[in-house]
């Protein structure tokens, strides 16, 4: 009988602090599993049954308060047990005691299968799925799955753009590349008249290399926990060569920067116009506001335009980040854990809440298709229509990824051969021939069969 491959808990705790996109967070507060009598909010339906969730959105309490004001069957006890990391680092401690976890928690759409392969977490798919399915897109429901089975609730998603500064761009007399033919031609004739590097290629930004590889049609991993051990590993591919094969000519010409983001540094690099875009997802202005920019001197040079495309003629819409709500198989009655999962972020005000003042970027269709969020003139951009021109039909066109089990690993290798990319010791080619096989080392390491 063939035995189900287990990644190493040594080996997902050391990953777990790795790039986390799209993340909020508050005041840390004890972390109570499924202890309902530690909850951060206040429960005013004491008769109700109880699901115990750990979420981090910064305005979690009063979509909380919303979900029970519109439910008596059910009562969430919301805890902040930390953003991102801190968060999986807690949940991976109750998965391997075998207690302590919540029923619902706030997960990132690409750590879903890190936690399924150690059944920590509740299929949905007779839970409720088909009661919700309509109001997500295929893509969506995509970055949400292992196989055939769903282990979560969208809520957030993150689709691509090219961000860019007006200023530089009337400066030097650019126009939106629609193509990475053109963004390269027109980043060098930027730097040949003087200007700042037009982008930036950052070895900590793994997950954004992993989109443009989608971007330009590659399939980096194959993977379906029914077929007992299996996974495609495919990250040397052609288009994935190319792509880094581009991104290294970029940065031997000097076009682009390749410091660090997130970073004080970059932030004021970013403010102080050393790069003319950013291209990043439909969360970054909320991000990019939160560190300061587009409050002093830069304040009202942004907009944003679609990501360049490899063939204008059949365009690919990618994905940076997302995140969504999943049952914990520890839940005490994951029945009602379900319809927390699927309801708790659904409601109109919270998901109003979450885009006109969280500036998170919703996935549920009935906001994608208003007319509000559609039409709304986005202040960052100085009123630009963003969400209809560039991002909603981005999140459309959406077809998801798949993630699998090793995914904190290839992030780690992955940004191990953009740093050797950078400082010139591996072309883009051999790089990804590098990383194919280090990531296929690591899986047969951890007991799958690489096919």
């Amino acid at each position: 009988m063939k035995t189900k491959p287990v990644i190493a808990a040594g080996a997902i705790l050391a990953l777990a602090a790795a790039l986390a996109a799209c993340t909020g967070g508050g005041d840390e507060t004890t972390d109570g599993g499924n202890d309902a009598t530690n909850c951060t909010n206040t429960i005013s339906k004491t008769d109700a049954p109880v699901v115990t969730m750990w979420a981090w959105y910064p305005n979690m309490e009063t979509v909380v308060d919303n979900f029970n004001a519109d439910n008596d069957d059910v009562q969430v006890c919301w805890t902040n047990a930390g953003a991102g990391g801190d968060a999986y680092d807690k949940f991976q401690t109750a998965i391997s005691a075998g207690s302590g976890a919540p029923d619902v928690m706030m997960i990132e759409a690409d750590r879903v299968p890190a936690f399924q392969i150690q059944e920590a977490l509740v299929d949905l798919t007779d839970l409720g799925y088909e009661d919700v399915k309509d109001n997500f897109s295929e893509g969506a429901w995509k970055d949400v799955s292992v196989g055939d089975a769903i282990y979560g609730a969208p809520v957030d998603g993150g689709p691509m753009g090219m961000i860019y500064r007006t200023d530089i761009f009337e400066q030097y007399g650019l126009t939106a590349p629609t193509t990475w033919a053109e963004l390269e031609t027109t980043a060098q004739a930027l730097k040949d008249a003087g200007g700042p590097v037009f982008a930036s290629f950052a070895a900590n930004q793994p997950a954004t290399a992993t989109a443009y590889f989608y971007g330009n049609g590659a399939e980096p991993f194959t993977y379906d926990p029914s077929a007992e051990g299996e996974i495609g590993i495919n990250l040397n591919s052609p288009e994935i060569k190319e792509v880094l094969d581009y991104w290294d000519g970029l940065v031997d010409k000097g076009l682009v920067g390749t410091e660090d983001q997130f970073t004080p540094e970059y932030i004021a690099g970013v403010i102080g116009g050393d790069y003319a875009t950013y291209l990043s997802a439909a969360w970054a202005p909320g991000y990019l506001q939160g560190a300061g920019v587009g409050e002093g001197a830069d304040a009202g040079v942004w907009a944003t335009a679609p990501m360049p495309q490899w063939d204008p003629d059949n365009p690919i819409a990618i994905n940076w980040g997302g995140s969504a709500f999943v049952v914990s198989s520890q839940a005490q009655n994951p029945e009602l854990a379900a319809k927390v999962a699927f309801g708790v972020y659904a409601d109109q005000a919270s998901l109003d809440e979450g885009w006109q003042d969280q500036i998170i970027f919703p996935l549920n269709v009935d906001v994608l298709d208003s007319t509000e969020f559609q039409d709304y003139e986005v202040p960052f951009f100085s009123g630009q229509q963003a969400n209809k021109e560039v991002y909603v039909p981005a999140a459309n066109a959406y077809t998801g990824m798949t993630y699998t089990p090793l995914g904190q690993y290839y992030y780690s290798a992955l940004t191990n051969q953009i740093a050797a990319i950078i400082d010139g010791s591996a072309t883009g080619s051999e790089a990804a021939d590098a990383l194919q096989a280090d990531v296929v080392a690591y899986a047969e390491e951890q007991g799958f069969t690489v096919k």
